[in-house]
């Protein structure tokens, strides 16, 4: 592996940037150890020292001596470089710069540069009240918890996209380099055009050890990492050694080195656009895990060890012996030569420190509300479904969405602030008109058979949900706005990526110096009741339970019915701030229920009665709810059949675009008064409810209504195979001639009088199985049903 021998540092040099590391290493120390007396001006006691010890030392030693010598390249060269941490246990690390620095104590005043601020530094770290101990959102200058593992390069390269002048120095740790996410992410190098984008500088830091285990890239030998790393598409640079003076040398050569590279690539591709792809450069820093901390602890060797991972001495207020290699391990700093009698960091540690913004822990892309501009979005009026009567069409609801994206995609191109995200599918979920504005961006080999490729498209495919999810949550954090869509199914992958998201953005909302960030929009199409042609395997709608877990301040679900009702929920979720937003619509030709006018309406209001399709007059014998697109199809045909063959039944119609307006008001944000529920839906009256997804969350948000012992939920009960559309709701009971069957045994006194109407439903269900297996398709009076335009009226 090429490794750099210039020497660019003179001995003064180093021996500033040594200041800087050992006070930055002292800091995080005493921030993993210490209650009080943060300057050790008295011999250091048991009472000191925390109770629980919690933190990581192992890694952050690295961290430090990266951070240092970034501040050194943004002064020397006024870079608008980012600092994103992979291994985010090393929160002390970023802790203790940010406050050497002052960003820290301008974002936070009451943890002054002092001995009183450093005090208080120490004392709230992993602290009841206090702050965690990875790089989470209370630390300036993040975007990346990193408590999770394998996410930090996607983010990094979510980042940089159209930030043309951005740096975004990416610490990837060599654990954390053994997940499949960050596998994946490496390839995000081909997605990145060096005339419009900005750059990541990939650093894998290999100290050798997880938690109890050797790391493989640490173990396979310099050839074949280097031969692993190449063909990800990097130029690698190796920086090793635990010789603290001869790594600060190589590390600023290699630094110098790396940023001329980029430097390069950039320049070449705007002089020269048909330039072929380069190799991007990176760093492998290899340095010794706990490095500067207790060499051996009870004769045992730590340093250089997986021991050294978190706490390397545990027994501090029990073992006097622990406690003296404490104070001597902090001591071993010199902190007399770092702070001033005050606490204050010495003048010769502030000369490092960039001016303002430049400084990483204020960075305003980390901080991404500041920077964010709102979307131009366009009238809704040019894309409506033309809706003459419930019923029209049919329509392509995802295709149409296209239309608009496109137009989105088209009015904000001088902002360059929106992309679409998805794995392989854009084409596949209807939205392929965003290829009249725009490419699929590429920068790899490109024959004549492809299509719509663009070294500077804005449609972000790759066939890895994690790093659509990660380039979407980089571009969103520092301030852009995106829209992602996926196959119902396989959204499962992100599950706990948008754990994350959703707990950093609970908590960014309690921190008031945090801006807001557009919303994460989520279109799952492909979905359940659609996906007979590949069966079982593509068929679960777990993904809205999943997201309905999260705090309810961030989480909204939606679930139009219609092409119109998806435009206004589009819209409004495009618009929004600090969301997880999940919109469930199909892609196949459907009826339309609602003309433009009344789709907004209905999704201002998130559910509502429907007139046209009731005919109750305000005394309903039963209530047939829906939520979904193809539950509203089935409620609506058992709907026609009832009065058909029972017209006497009085039948409300109420249809659920927002799901979390089932909960009460006290639960959710969006949820409805009880008043208003019960006045909808009865507190009397039995109520069939045809859901798109698991029947018990509809269970779970309605369980404290009145009259919940009234509600009876059909939907998905994991039933599923290669079969026909209607035959999918059959096997999970939420087809038409099921749910006419449960409105004959629940109203009150209804069977008696529907006993031949009953059987002959339990028929309908017969003959349809039969011919399916004979045709392979269909009944034609299903598969041809449509909402009978004599019994509506204009929508």
């Amino acid at each position: 592996m090429e490794q750099v021998t210039d020497k660019p540092l003179t001995a003064t040099e180093i021996a500033a940037l040594d200041a800087y590391w050992r006070a930055a290493n002292y800091l995080s120390v005493g921030q993993i150890y210490l209650l009080d007396n943060a300057l050790l001006s008295k011999p250091l006691r048991p009472e000191d020292v925390k109770p629980r010890l919690l933190g990581h030392w192992g890694t952050t030693p690295g961290l430090n001596m990266l951070y240092v010598h970034l501040n050194r390249v943004i002064r020397l060269r006024d870079l608008d470089l980012m600092y994103v941490i992979g291994p985010g246990h090393g929160g002390p690390a970023i802790a203790a710069n940010t406050w050497l620095e002052g960003s820290y104590s301008e974002t936070y005043p009451d943890v002054s540069r002092d001995e009183a601020g450093m005090n208080r530094l120490f004392r709230q770290f992993s602290f009841p009240g206090g702050i965690p101990s990875h790089v989470a959102p209370d630390l300036p200058g993040s975007i990346h918890e990193g408590g999770e593992l394998g996410y930090s390069l996607s983010h990094a390269y979510g980042a940089v996209l159209d930030n043309p002048d951005l740096i975004v120095a990416c610490v990837i740790g060599d654990g954390e380099a053994e997940t499949g996410p960050l596998a994946a992410s490496w390839h995000s190098n081909k997605f990145i055009d060096p005339r419009t984008d900005g750059a990541v500088l990939p650093i894998l830091h290999l100290n050798g050890y997880k938690i109890a285990n050797p790391t493989v890239l640490a173990r396979i030998g310099d050839d074949e990492l280097n031969s692993l790393l190449e063909g990800y598409g990097y130029r690698p640079y190796l920086v090793s050694g635990d010789d603290p003076e001869i790594v600060h040398q190589q590390l600023a050569a290699t630094l110098d080195r790396a940023l001329d590279d980029i430097a390069d690539i950039q320049y070449e591709a705007k002089a020269e656009p048909d330039a072929p792809r380069r190799d991007w450069p990176m760093i492998v820093l290899r340095t010794p895990k706990g490095w500067t901390g207790p060499h051996e602890v009870d004769g045992v060797l730590v340093e250089g060890t997986w021991r050294a991972h978190q706490v390397p001495l545990a027994g501090v207020r029990t073992s006097p012996e622990h406690l003296a290699q404490l104070e001597t391990w902090l001591r071993s700093y010199r902190p007399e030569e770092l702070f001033d009698d005050e606490g204050r960091p010495v003048p010769r540690l502030l000369d490092l420190v960039p001016e303002g913004d430049r400084r990483m822990g204020s960075n305003p892309h980390a901080n991404g509300g500041l920077l964010s501009r709102d979307l131009k979005l366009p009238d809704l009026a040019e894309y409506a479904a033309e809706v003459p009567h419930p019923g029209a069409g049919p329509h392509e609801p995802t295709r149409t969405l296209g239309r608009y994206l496109r137009d989105v995609m088209r009015a904000n191109e001088d902002q360059r602030n929106f992309r679409v995200f998805g794995p392989d599918e854009t084409s596949s979920n209807r939205l392929e008109a965003l290829y009249e504005v725009t490419g699929k961006a590429w920068n790899a080999g490109v024959l004549p058979t492809d299509e719509h490729l663009a070294v500077d498209g804005r449609v972000m495919e790759i066939l890895s949900e994690h790093t659509c999810q990660g380039w979407l949550e980089g571009y969103l954090l520092t301030g852009r706005h995106g829209w992602f869509s996926c196959y119902e199914a396989f959204v499962h992958i992100v599950d706990s990526m948008v754990n994350q998201h959703a707990k950093w953005l609970k908590v960014t909302r309690k921190l008031p110096w945090r801006r807001p960030i557009p919303s994460l929009n989520y279109l799952l199409t492909s979905h359940v009741w659609r996906q007979d042609h590949n069966g079982f395997s593509h068929q679960d709608p777990g993904f809205i339970d999943h997201v309905v877990n999260k705090k309810a301040e961030v989480i909204r679900v939606y679930l139009p019915p219609d092409t119109n009702t998806l435009l206004s929920t589009a819209k409004h979720c495009l618009a929004s701030h600090d969301y997880i937003n999940v919109i469930v619509a199909g892609k196949q030709p459907q009826e339309s229920w609602l003309d433009q006018e009344a789709a907004e309406l209905h999704c201002a209001r998130g559910l509502g009665v429907w007139p046209w399709a009731s005919n109750d007059d305000g005394e309903p014998d039963v209530v047939m709810a829906c939520a979904g697109d193809v539950p509203t199809l089935e409620t609506l045909a058992a709907v026609t059949l009832l009065r058909e063959h029972l017209p006497e039944l009085r039948i409300r119609v109420v249809n659920v675009v927002d799901l979390m307006r089932l909960q009460p008001a006290a639960e959710h944000p969006h949820g409805l008064p009880d008043p208003e529920y019960d006045a909808l839906f009865t507190t009397d009256k039995p109520v069939i409810f045809a859901y798109h997804g698991y029947p018990w969350l509809i269970h779970r948000l309605t369980y404290r209504r009145a009259g919940h012992e009234n509600l009876h939920v059909r939907g998905y009960k994991e039933e599923g195979t290669t079969t026909t559309p209607f035959d999918m709701v059959v096997r999970n009971d939420l087809d038409r001639f099921h749910l006419a069957m449960d409105v004959i045994d629940r109203v009150p006194g209804l069977a008696q009088h529907a006993v031949e109407f009953r059987q002959w439903l339990i028929d309908q269900r017969t003959r349809h199985h039969a011919y399916i297996l004979e045709h392979g398709d269909d009944l034609p009076e299903i598969r041809d049903w449509h909402w009978p335009v004599q019994e509506g009226t204009p929508s």
